[in-house]
């Protein structure tokens, strides 16, 4: 028998509302015991999820606060255990009194996440929905958010139950025939099973291949801004957030080290990196921050490189450009345009970047940027939900594909029953890691961890 569990779900600041969540077995007998409603009858005949009025008191009938109360008889609650919530006036002072009441009530107070992975291990919930919640808890962008709340519904889930019964029907023939080895599998049968793997790599690959967009999508996009010194690195910084983060000076090297800040641009987060300027310099410290920008550089998904246009293109210039990965996504931009110009752009089309004019102090063309930026990153195509965020879930699909791939080339190859068996019991335990289904206790916990307290 579990025991019960409660804790402040709205942490520990000064709110409107507080709200204390209890659950398990003897969640409604507790509240029952220091929640006196306005309308005198016990709380165990009270209707499921309706809202209540009335007081809270101690032992000594000590009134602790006015306040609402609902009750979730299981398994018709969040974690699928008895469930009680308190709707309390959002003094940290009178929700810790509350929570030191029920801790003398035997309530334990909940770990981080508690409630949640109760939910989980009483099947209210697979482990894609469990970290959909921490995700939309999390999100910093509508696009995360929407994505999230379609996985707390279970559509992930629902697309590794479907592939999960198909295996097994082809698991279970295999396994007649193991056991009686007269029955030949025909080829209409084969051709079946190979189409059903053929389908099952597809999907898998499919949602597999999302991961890095949806990572991207929930971490941020590593945006390097480079350039020589004193291009106004620092000032398009600012600029693109619309507040001072970054020191701007008129003297060469200002910024030595790299500064970070994110910034949500349309559906995207963008991890803005200011990088120092690229120079030869005798300066020990300038020397690592430019050390330091050539490995923002290389981990950049995104690289601004930023021109003064009152400056002619040099060396340094193409010594910065040609440290930028191929494949990385590049905006040009030149900045400085409310100054007298004397940049040749001729010499900078050759290198088919976007190309954007700015004044970083003026914010004349950073909305041009903006714009330029949220087209290099579009909007997913894929329906909500159907977006992987989380490397655990990506490391599970990558193995299901490839013990399937290994089971349709068995199968192809017309081996032994016994070795399509095993690849194929391989690809469901590893479907099984990422429902949750087969998954190890220790990386339950883990996950959960990540959660707050209350959750």
């Amino acid at each position: 028998m579990p025991d019960t569990i409660a804790a402040i779900a709205t942490g520990e600041f000064i709110t409107a509302i507080g709200i204390i969540r209890i659950s398990g077995d003897s969640a409604l007998t507790i509240t029952d015991n220091i929640f006196r409603r306005s309308v005198k009858s016990s709380s165990k005949f009270a209707k499921d999820r309706h809202m209540y009025y009335g007081e809270i008191v101690n032992e000594r009938g000590e009134l602790l606060d006015v306040c609402m109360c609902a009750v979730f008889p299981a398994p018709n609650s969040y974690t699928g255990e008895n469930m009680a919530e308190l709707y309390c006036h959002g003094s940290p002072t009178v929700l810790a009194e509350i929570m030191q009441l029920l801790n003398r009530q035997r309530v334990r107070t909940a770990k981080p996440g508690e409630f949640t992975e109760r939910a989980f291990l009483n099947g209210k919930m697979d482990l894609t929905q469990a970290e959909a919640v921490i995700d939309i808890i999390e999100s910093e962008t509508s696009a995360i958010a929407k994505n999230a709340a379609a996985q707390l519904k279970g559509v992930v889930g629902q697309k590794m139950t479907q592939i999960y019964d198909k295996l097994l029907d082809i698991i279970a023939h295999f396994h007649a025939v193991i056991d009686y080895p007269d029955e030949d599998i025909d080829e209409f049968e084969l051709q079946s099973y190979n189409e059903t793997l053929t389908e099952a790599i597809i999907e898998l690959e499919k949602l597999l291949k999302t991961y890095e967009r949806g990572r991207l999508l929930k971490e941020g996009i590593p945006t390097a801004i480079v350039g020589r010194t004193n291009t106004g690195k620092s000032s398009l910084l600012n600029a693109i957030l619309g507040y001072e983060r970054a020191i701007v000076t008129d003297i060469p090297g200002t910024t030595r080290d790299t500064i970070e800040e994110k910034i949500r641009v349309g559906n995207n987060l963008l991890h803005l990196i200011d990088t120092a300027g690229v120079r030869a310099t005798s300066d020990t410290v300038e020397q690592l921050g430019v050390k330091r920008t050539i490995s923002a550089l290389e981990k950049a998904k995104l690289v601004i490189v930023v021109f003064d246009t009152t400056q002619p293109l040099c060396s340094e210039d193409f010594e910065i450009i040609g440290k930028i990965p191929g494949d990385t996504p590049k905006i040009a931009v030149i900045n400085k345009i409310d100054l007298e110009q004397t940049f040749d752009i001729a010499e900078l089309e050759t290198q088919k970047f976007p190309i954007c004019y700015t004044s970083a102090l003026s914010g004349d063309g950073v909305e041009d940027l903006i714009e330029e930026i949220a087209k290099q990153f579009p909007e997913p195509t894929q329906a909500a939900g159907e977006i992987i965020t989380n490397q655990r879930q990506s490391e599970a699909l990558a193995k299901a594909v490839e013990s399937l791939q290994n089971a349709k080339e068995a199968l192809v190859a017309l081996v032994t029953s016994d070795a399509v068996l095993t690849d194929i019991e391989l690809a469901l335990s590893a479907i099984g890691e990422l429902t949750g289904a087969t998954v190890r206790e220790e990386i339950i916990s883990r996950i959960f961890e990540r959660f707050c307290v209350g959750k």
